[in-house]
């Protein structure tokens, strides 16, 4: 099995075991344990490469499901994709979902992830009902938001540091049908989404804007802000998928991402919608999970694999900020393949350590380049933090401790009560090295 992150930064042989086949959690092994879900997150929050993995790929079985509540009890392992096949005949649908359905249920809850929707229905963890939890001093153990509540909020955007996650049981919500009706408004610099976000925010319970980076001058800035709701509709089979149906089959021996391909990709999506505003029904794997219409997409950016940098910061300063990252990026000569701005909303996550908090929130995807690139990195960091901001940790790979620091500074609390057994590269390097500065 593999057991790359999405970034494929540091391709290598890791050591993993079958979480089905864990009675105990053994302390004693040198290097620590770390869970493993699908490997979708971009940089080392998901590897220990100093010990073993925990893959829980074959903790795949729904276990129930109440209609009245839409309650669903699940493994771990079971991919979103999976929920979505279940529970799209049924009239229901998770109420936050990331940009890729090839996630699991506990790679969701370790990383607190967050959709579209944010300004109406926070993160995934505000779904969580309960699950249980294996650890190698407590055993396994029941955790809710009443019983074992502190290592409920821990592991909540704690990034598989407190235990295993066996089997949880999340909320899904009824729709009136699975596809989307998408408003498009097309704006021709970044005026124009800022002019216009908080109507698409307040009329539509799905609100993102996708950013031509590489424009320039008095295009700077431009997109598409696209809003989305349920549209109402026959209730459809959604076909179990675990693969896309095309793929890239190999790695190129350089990146296919550039500033020329980027240009033109870029010019292209952006006049594929007409200016001013549409609407249309778009199905909904087109609307919340474009990319994986294409399977290892992340191929395309060669063999030294891609940085994905992911901010939020105040909403008092968000033009000026957003502005002052996208002018950053292009100062680096760096072209971004995805560029997503969205607000978050107000609604806080029952997570210790959970990124998205009132804001907004910008993503950039880099080819990595080596040095430039981590300089272009190191400069949108401190940008962000002058702003009064953070960096998601979940999609990050060379952070510095300080940074870490600055962007949550209550990361003791989960130091505190992480599982002895466990670690991260992500948390070796950044909740260590303050440890030993300390």
């Amino acid at each position: 099995m593999s057991y790359e992150s999405w970034g494929r930064l540091r391709l290598r042989d890791r050591s993993g075991v079958d979480a089905a086949s864990i009675g105990v959690i053994d302390g004693r092994m040198p290097g620590g344990f770390l869970p493993f879900g699908n490997g979708r997150s971009y940089g080392d929050s998901c590897h220990n490469d100093a010990g073993t993995l925990f893959d829980s790929r074959s903790l795949d079985r729904i276990i129930d499901f109440d209609p009245e509540t839409g309650d669903l009890h699940c493994q771990a392992g079971v991919l979103l994709s999976d929920i979505l096949s279940y529970a799209i005949p049924r009239g229901f649908f998770p109420p936050v979902t990331p940009g890729t359905q090839y996630v699991t249920v506990g790679g969701a809850i370790a990383n607190d992830v967050h959709g579209k929707n944010h300004h109406r229905r926070g993160v995934f963890g505000n779904w969580v009902q309960s699950f249980r939890l294996m650890r190698s001093d407590l055993g396994t153990i029941q955790c809710d938001r009443r019983q074992n509540s502190g290592l409920f909020a821990a592991t909540i955007g704690g990034m598989g540091l407190t235990g295993l996650i066996t089997d949880a049981v999340i909320r899904l919500v009824r729709t009136p049908g699975p596809d989307i009706r998408q408003h498009t408004l097309r704006f021709s610099s970044i005026d124009g989404y800022f002019d216009a976000f908080e109507s698409f925010d307040r009329d539509h319970e799905y609100a993102v804007a996708w950013i031509d980076q590489s424009a320039r001058g008095g295009h700077f800035g431009r997109g598409l802000l696209l809003g989305g709701d349920h549209a109402q509709g026959k209730e459809q089979a959604a076909a179990p998928r675990s693969h896309a149906r095309l793929s890239v089959p190999f790695t190129p021996p350089i990146s296919l991402v550039n500033s020329i391909s980027m240009r033109a990709f870029n010019a292209l999506y952006f006049r594929k919608e007409r200016a001013g505003s549409s609407v249309r029904d778009v199905p909904w794997r087109k609307y919340f999970y474009p990319l994986d219409a294409l399977g290892h997409w992340n191929r395309l950016y060669g063999p030294r694999g891609l940085h994905q940098h992911q901010s939020v910061y105040p909403e008092m300063t968000g033009r000026q900020t957003t502005i002052r990252l996208l002018e950053c990026a292009q100062a680096h000569g760096h072209a971004s393949f995805l560029t997503v701005l969205k607000r978050f909303g107000g609604e806080k996550s029952p997570g210790l350590l959970s990124f998205p908090r009132a804001g907004f929130t910008l993503t950039l995807d880099f080819a990595n380049r080596g040095k430039p690139t981590e300089r272009l990195l190191d400069a949108l960091d401190r940008i962000v933090m002058e702003a009064g901001g953070a960096v998601n940790p979940y999609k990050d790979a060379r952070m510095s401790a300080d940074v870490f620091a600055g962007s949550f500074p209550n990361w003791r609390d989960l130091e505190n009560i992480r599982d002895p057994a466990l670690m991260s590269d992500f948390w070796r390097r950044t909740a260590m090295m303050l440890e030993k500065q300390d």
